[in-house]
């Protein structure tokens, strides 16, 4: 797949009506600083249209971009950060819940985990909670470039294990940084771009 546009189009808040499109939309979920803008960025061929930032917690809205003038990449809120209050954590929840229950045309969900780590209790909420809102997530294993190719097959498996995936079940690893796994990715999305979508 050839990006050939993609602006900000949407963003939503806690209080925030959310849109309704005819095209695919395509989202994105994962705890604060597992590197979801970075990798936006990447499938984008962007340097900043997702805002990075240093600090976990930045984003605390829904943003649809809309992409090709064909369909939409939706960033969901990041979870799990510490020091953000348990209040407004249940808000980022619920906003990411009817969203997940609302989007007539929500094609996938892309869940994002550090490929460093052994998923948090965070992390299988979040993957178990998108499997009960009736989508078989697809893990986008981040920070590639962090570990040793060595490493790689213990800690697919891993990630694998923690989350109690099938052997069907897809893992694509991928590094902001040499932007390894990012074509990958583009022609999975191309292929669903193929399926017709839900209807209104």
């Amino acid at each position: 797949m050839i990006i050939k546009s993609a602006e900000l189009e949407t963003v939503c808040g806690v209080t925030s009506k959310l849109p309704r499109h005819e095209e695919v939309e395509i989202a994105f979920a994962g705890k604060s600083n597992v590197g979801k803008s970075s990798l936006i960025n990447g499938l984008l061929n962007r340097k900043a249209l997702a805002r990075t930032s240093s600090q976990p917690g930045k984003t605390q809205t829904i943003n649809f971009y809309r992409i090709n003038n064909m369909f939409y990449f939706v960033d969901l809120p990041g979870y799990g950060y510490a020091k953000v209050s348990v209040k407004e954590r249940e808000k980022w929840g619920k906003m990411i819940e009817k969203y997940l229950h609302s989007s007539p045309t929500l094609t996938v969900v892309f869940l994002l985990i550090d490929i460093r780590h052994e998923p948090s209790e965070n992390d299988k909420i979040m993957y178990d909670w998108i499997l009960h809102n009736g989508f078989v997530p697809v893990i986008i294993a981040t920070k590639l470039d962090k570990i040793k190719r060595s490493q790689l097959p213990k800690n697919l498996k891993i990630i694998r294990t923690k989350l109690e995936m099938s052997k069907e079940d897809i893992i694509f690893p991928y590094s902001a940084l040499s932007k390894q796994g990012r074509d990958e990715i583009l022609d999975y999305i191309e292929e669903i771009m193929k399926a017709p979508a839900k209807p209104l």
